[in-house]
């Protein structure tokens, strides 16, 4: 491996013993085997199908009911998380948007999961909590219920859409599709969604918080970034004649969310700057200020963004050939050129980090601009 160049240092690049492409593959399945099993997430039944169950992350617990529709092999069952509206509103109030939600939505496939927010607050489902309440959940039900880890897909009503505005920039490699039901972005950016296909719906008459003329103009925004960046599959569906509820019109949304998978090593990356931000975004790791935008051509990585900021690169062979010389460009500059190892520290640190077995990386780079 080549030093960094011109004010780059190489921070790590895991360099335990190396491992073989399959040496790798058998490795990822084996730790992860072992992770799974520790997970335990038990359901209780509730009624006519649906089970209740908890999840605790964060400090936090998430009381989540949910039901399993149609047949699917066990690896290959949808997710979709649905989250209520409220809000800002005492508990038995939360408590009822919540029972709404249950029974909202029925896919014809798929595990359909309506969590309580665990707060009731105005953006209870935009705090900080949330994310790892979510992916606490998603990994459990991945390891213990049947979940194919590239078709989970978030939606959520009112206050829940506001949620979904937040959350799927932020957590956009998490999600296969994401679908926003009459909700207000507040501060939330776009940016994120690059590879995540994002729907929009909404009344026209739906003038409280002026959340119609929101979605409308989310939706000139989404384009415009389409027209300058490619990527951002989206579609806003305005009902002229509906007020805040849409009477289910929105339901299609569901099957339309059924037809797509996550893209869980995209060749290119928008980080933005949406909220919380994780300690991994797809591919990119770290703790960078400014949006970043990442892609690869064969073997070539290239960064724009970074300025002195550390990042990490998580690699797979998903992503490049790590049998052959990878070259890392940042913001102009040649960081790395040369292989980057397999490593079981690697494969291990990613499945602590996130047990994801779609998503695991094993080699990892981290480097850091020079003050």
């Amino acid at each position: 491996m080549k030093s960094a160049l011109c004010c780059f240092v190489i921070l790590s690049a895991l360099s335990q013993a190396e491992l073989t492409k399959e040496e790798a593959v058998k490795m990822t399945g084996r730790i992860y085997a072992e992770k799974a099993g520790e997970r335990s997430l038990k359901m209780k039944a509730a009624s006519a199908g649906f089970k209740s169950f908890e999840v605790s992350a964060a400090g936090k617990k998430l009381k989540c009911v949910g039901k399993l529709y149609g047949e699917a092999e066990a690896g290959k069952r949808a997710l979709y998380i649905s989250m209520h509206g409220g809000g800002g509103a005492p508990a038995n109030i939360n408590d009822q948007q919540w029972n709404n939600q249950v029974q909202l939505y029925e896919p014809k496939e798929g595990w359909y999961v309506a969590p309580r927010a665990p707060t009731d607050t105005w953006n209870l489902w935009h705090e900080g909590h949330i994310d790892a309440l979510f992916s606490k959940m998603i990994e459990d039900m991945v390891a213990k219920h049947g979940v194919d880890p590239n078709r989970v897909y978030l939606m959520g009503y009112s206050a829940g859409g506001d949620g979904v505005y937040q959350l799927a920039p932020r957590m956009a490699d998490r999600f296969g599709a994401a679908t926003m039901m009459a909700g207000h972005p507040n501060d939330a950016t776009a940016d994120g969604l690059y590879a995540l296909p994002f729907r929009i719906y909404m009344g026209g008459k739906d003038a409280a918080y002026k959340r119609n003329e929101v979605a409308a103009r989310w939706g000139e925004k989404l384009a415009a970034l389409q027209k300058e960046r490619g990527g951002y599959d989206h579609k806003v569906t305005i009902y002229p004649e509906m007020g805040h509820w849409m009477k289910k019109k929105d339901a299609e949304a569901v099957p339309w969310m059924a037809t797509k998978t996550r893209k869980a090593w995209p060749k290119k990356v928008i980080w933005g700057k949406s909220g919380k931000r994780s300690e991994r975004f797809y591919w990119l790791g770290g703790k960078p200020k400014d949006v970043i935008f990442a892609s690869v051509e064969g073997q070539k990585i290239t960064i724009k963004g970074a300025g002195k900021d550390e990042l990490k690169l998580y690699l797979s062979d998903e992503l490049v050939n790590l049998d052959e010389p990878v070259t890392v460009i940042v913001d102009g500059k040649e960081v790395h050129s040369g292989k980057v190892a397999r490593t079981k520290e690697a494969i291990a640190n990613s499945l602590k980090q996130r047990l994801d077995p779609k998503m695991t990386a094993t080699a990892v780079l981290e480097f850091k601009g020079a003050e």
